[in-house]
């Protein structure tokens, strides 16, 4: 953190913005070419001959191979400049989605995901490890704000404009667009960004192995890795047959997909800033409890609906989002002060690679509910609503523990003396 710049607004200097901007960014790479699959599915799997349990692969390799990863990079995540192995990682995923575009069958494609996911599913550690490691806890509902806006951006510009490439073209476009604004990026990290290694100056363990092992074993994250575990299955059990549940089942043109994400997405964009005030201001915790009720209601109406006009299937998706956008932000501010500093790379990498593999798990479990009609029409989707909704409940009284164990008014330096010290 530079404390001698002078700050562009209350809290940030104008350093901090450029990093809050350029994390973000990136964000919106590496969601945009994690998003694109399933709302491809439509088009990929009658492509490529596949079928629904096929396709479940082909979203779930991404998150395998993405747990795999990060469980083999938290040993070293702590041991470099969190940059040059942002910047590593990176250049891999690049690869990778590079490798989806050029795929003309399932095997070939399935590879693919799977390169795209060992790189890209560790990436998302290193920013939040990064934005842990330059803001202090009181800041960082703001930070994750602004930063989740990138999946807003990825539905406002990414979306739609990769199912247009894939509309006039074929599905291959959106992955080769992807790689234009990877590289810009990359290149404005390598320019701009500071190296980010104070965390090499305080005591760690001699060897990587132990660093693991060390915490994956502290008693104090158990709780963390249990919810990050549950956090992301409801996005992985209805994400991958959205779009075909939204043509098949409710009705709704492909060429339409385009204006929900435009319009849903043109929401978010406001929500997420939004919300890491709120957070900030009135407490994660409370802000996590209403995220979930309303997430509650809209999955159970999302997941039973069927013929539907547009305009409904939009204000559906906007105020699901909106849910889901106040639980992703204050839980990962939360969950984000649990670590001490000497270890936050080793347990934000484990905590992607526990979520990353929950993920794929969900998914998979999606692609064996879900039946296919011989009209193209999905059955039991409602199941996975079902499902979805029991795992809120049980994430809610999870957090309310995580909670009572890092009370928020740490935010304001009362830390107990056996947590981690959240200081810039």
């Amino acid at each position: 953190m530079d404390a001698t710049a002078k700050p562009l607004k209350p809290g940030f200097t104008r350093y901090q913005v450029f990093v809050i901007a350029v994390l973000a960014f990136l964000q919106f790479t590496i969601i945009l070419d994690f998003m694109i699959v399933s709302p491809l599915g439509a088009m990929v799997m009658p492509k490529l001959h596949i079928d629904p349990q096929q396709f479940a692969w082909v979203v779930s390799s991404y998150a395998f191979s993405a747990a795999l990863s990060g469980l083999m990079a938290a040993g070293f995540a702590d041991r470099f400049d969190r940059k040059r192995l942002l910047l590593f990682f990176y250049t891999g995923f690049t690869l990778g989605t590079l490798l989806c575009g050029l795929a003309t069958s399932y095997p070939m494609l399935l590879m693919a995901r799977i390169v795209t996911g060992l790189f890209g599913g560790v990436i998302g550690s290193v920013v939040l490890a990064i934005a842990t490691d330059l803001f202090p806890l009181e800041m960082r509902g703001r930070v994750m704000g602004f930063i989740q806006t990138a999946f807003a951006a990825s539905q406002v510009l990414g979306l739609p404009t990769a199912l247009y490439f894939a509309n006039h073209w074929d599905w291959h476009a959106p992955f080769l667009a992807i790689i234009a604004v990877i590289v810009p990026v990359g290149i404005l990290i390598t320019l701009g960004m500071r190296p980010v290694d104070a965390h090499l100056a305080l005591w760690q363990e001699h060897s990587p192995f132990a660093h693991l092992a060390h915490t994956v074993t502290e008693k104090r994250y158990r709780l963390a890795f249990f919810l990050v575990m549950l956090l992301p299955t409801g996005g992985y059990m209805l994400m991958p047959f959205g779009t075909a549940f939204m043509v098949n089942n409710v009705g709704i043109a492909f060429s339409h997909l385009p204006t929900i994400y435009l319009v849903t997405g043109l929401f978010t964009v406001f929500v997420g800033p939004v919300v890491g005030r709120i957070s900030d201001s009135f407490g994660k915790f409370n802000t996590f409890c209403a995220g979930s009720l309303v997430s509650f209601i809209m999955v159970a109406v999302w997941t039973n609906i069927g013929r539907t006009p547009l305009f409904e299937v939009i204000i559906i998706n906007v105020v699901m989002f909106v849910g889901i956008f106040s639980r992703i932000i204050p839980s990962q501010a939360l969950i984000s002060a649990v670590p001490e500093p000497s270890r936050r790379g080793a347990f934000n990498a484990i905590n992607a690679s526990l979520q990353q593999f929950a993920g794929a798990i969900s998914a998979a479990i999606a692609g064996w509910v879900i039946v296919e009609r011989p009209d193209g029409s999905l059955s039991h989707f409602n199941w996975l609503g079902y499902i979805v909704m029991a795992i809120l409940l049980v994430s809610v009284t999870l957090m309310y523990f995580l909670h009572k164990s890092v009370p928020e008014r740490t935010a304001q330096g009362a830390r107990p003396a056996t947590a981690s010290t959240e200081t810039a």
